[in-house]
């Protein structure tokens, strides 16, 4: 298993989400050029060869907050975009 994400803390003090911003504070929507990525994710087998990731599990815990999308291209492989800005409107 190989596991990638963002961390931030989160004490809502004063009862609120941290305004912390995920990546470059931009959601996964946004795409290229505004949200943060990962690309061309591959993994070394026992053998030393890149394998690409086939089987990726997204898993976003406050997606009001922060989100997280996938995709697979010839230039890229496979890759997610990931990111937000912390409390907003959606994320109080």
């Amino acid at each position: 298993m190989v596991q990638f994400g963002g961390e931030i803390v989160n004490s809502r003090s004063m009862g609120y989400h941290t305004s912390t911003q995920m990546g470059s504070g931009q959601f996964a929507e946004a795409g290229f050029g505004k949200a943060s990525y990962f690309r061309n994710l591959q993994v070394v087998d026992w053998d030393n060869n890149l394998l690409p990731l086939t089987n990726l599990h997204l898993l976003a815990d406050h997606p009001n907050c922060y989100d997280i999308r996938q995709g697979r291209n010839n230039v890229w492989g496979t890759y997610f975009y990931y990111g937000g800005p912390g409390r907003n409107v959606r994320c109080p």
